[in-house]
């Protein structure tokens, strides 16, 4: 591949329940890429086998703004963007949520320390 290709992961709830309950990770890619490419993209930047690849295109949506200097709304569009899925093999993972997950770990553990230290304070 001569040139590369930028995956921008979707940082969202919805993302981060498929990487755990499926190995499905979510990216932005430009709307040029096509599946393979993006296939071959996330196993040469990751090092994990990719076993499938699904894309959604996303229509901008309709939005207006004020402008103040004109003191009038203007109609405007955002621009579309183009959604990849990609399933990992079993066992391959991307540390794209360690953020969240070791924050769970945290929370996790102060949980069961107050669960202790309620214990103990019954005794």
């Amino acid at each position: 591949m001569s040139e590369l290709l930028i995956l921008k992961p979707r940082l969202s709830e919805k993302a981060y329940g498929l990487s755990q309950t499926n190995r499905t990770y979510v990216f932005d890619v430009l709307s040029s890429a096509s599946k393979q490419s993006i296939g071959v993209a996330v196993s040469e930047q990751f090092a994990v086998s990719v076993t499938n690849v699904n894309v959604a295109n996303i229509k901008g949506k309709a939005k207006r703004t004020y402008v103040s200097r004109r003191g009038k709304f203007v109609r405007g569009t955002r621009s579309d963007t183009k959604k990849a899925y990609v399933t990992l093999k079993e066992g391959d993972s991307i540390p794209i949520f360690a953020a969240e997950e070791e924050a769970e770990a945290k929370a996790q553990k102060a949980e069961e320390k107050a669960v202790k230290k309620a214990a103990k304070e019954k005794k």
